[in-house]
């Protein structure tokens, strides 16, 4: 396990090095939108100064790379890949924290918080066409042109499918109730598409075959959402010492995750509750209560059970080669997590 994590530091390290320098390399301008691609990328302090901020765990571009490597692919060859598609989350991420008006992001204010919502949005918006410019990088790495324009097409209809997810995400903030089905069609286009793009995107890079490529896609996917589910059940029982954030923290958000999804269908008292204008500290720990008492715990992993085997049949399908070893470490640790 411990070499495993010296293999996560050397692509991690070659990642964030890339990225460094391809946003050097396409950086927009002026001075204070540079200055606030590199605060959100952790790179800076708001004025300016150098910082080392944690980045997030990187999981989507290390997919990248594995996968690369896994298909028979040189992952050094993919860099500008993963770099784009960590670039595109931390598109989302800006945006993101303008639409639910999180003041925070891993630690620090958020980008809207110090420059406000206009100039927030346009540094967004520079972060996407970043992204772009990445990938168009894949040819000076020797990649096809064949290819490159396969890997593009890809990113731009999973651009698509991270809005379409998130315009769910909010419109169920509005409604009463969503179904389980409505909410896996969100979870897969907001959470499981960039995911399965990154497992997609390496085997494409590795000059895989269709029907690899295909696997690879799939076996994303279904990480992808069993990732989020595993989410959403720390996100009501997990330990704030482990998690980062205060338990129940989606309860007091209100947000209709699995287990409440689960909850509102078959208790009526939850949906009374959950109907309030606002909602006390009795009536989060009775919201609880409930969940416990009709299994919505136990039915959310059931859910996330059937995701997760999906996942480990087609890894065992895809060969035996050294960098499959790390990349299913690496599922397993996002799928038994507890941070």
């Amino acid at each position: 396990m411990e070499d495993h994590w010296k293999e996560i530091a050397v692509y991690r390290d070659a990642l964030n090095r890339e990225m460094r320098a391809l946003v050097g390399r396409f950086s927009p301008g002026p001075v204070e939108l540079d200055r606030m691609l590199c605060y959100h990328l952790g790179w800076m302090d708001e004025d300016g100064r150098p910082v080392e901020v944690y980045p997030g765990k990187q999981v989507r571009p290390l997919l990248v790379l594995l996968s690369t490597e896994s298909a028979g692919g040189e992952w050094e060859r993919a860099l500008p890949a993963a770099a784009a598609i960590e670039l595109l989350h931390n598109f989302s991420l800006i945006h993101d924290d303008i639409e639910d008006g999180s003041p925070l992001r891993r630690g620090r204010p958020s980008v809207w918080k110090l420059w406000g919502v206009p100039s927030a949005i346009n540094a967004g918006d520079a972060m996407f066409a970043l992204a772009y410019a990445a990938l168009w990088s894949l040819v000076e790495r020797g990649i096809s042109e064949y290819r490159v324009l396969q890997a593009v097409s890809l990113f731009a209809r999973t651009s698509l499918e991270l809005t379409r997810g998130q315009h769910l995400d909010m419109a169920f903030e509005q409604l009463p109730a969503v179904s389980v089905d409505e909410y896996l069609t969100m979870i897969g286009a907001k959470s499981a598409a960039l995911i399965a793009a990154s497992a997609e995107m390496g085997a494409l890079v590795a000059g895989a075959s269709d029907e690899v490529v295909r696997r690879y896609q799939e076996f994303g996917y279904a990480l992808g959402v069993a990732f989020q589910i595993r989410d959403d059940i720390l996100g009501i029982w997990g330990e704030q010492r482990v998690t980062g954030k205060s338990a129940v923290t989606d309860v007091v958000s209100r947000k209709k995750t699995l287990p409440v999804i689960f909850g509102l269908e078959v208790s009526s008292q939850l949906r009374e509750i959950y109907a309030k204008p606002e909602l006390s500290d009795a009536d989060v720990v009775r919201c609880v209560q409930i969940l416990d008492e009709c299994g919505a715990r136990e039915y959310a992993m059931q859910i996330e059970e059937r995701y997760v085997r999906r996942v480990g049949e087609i890894v065992g399908s895809l060969g035996d080669r050294g960098a499959l070893g790390v990349l299913g470490w690496l599922v397993g640790t996002l799928l038994g997590r507890e941070f």
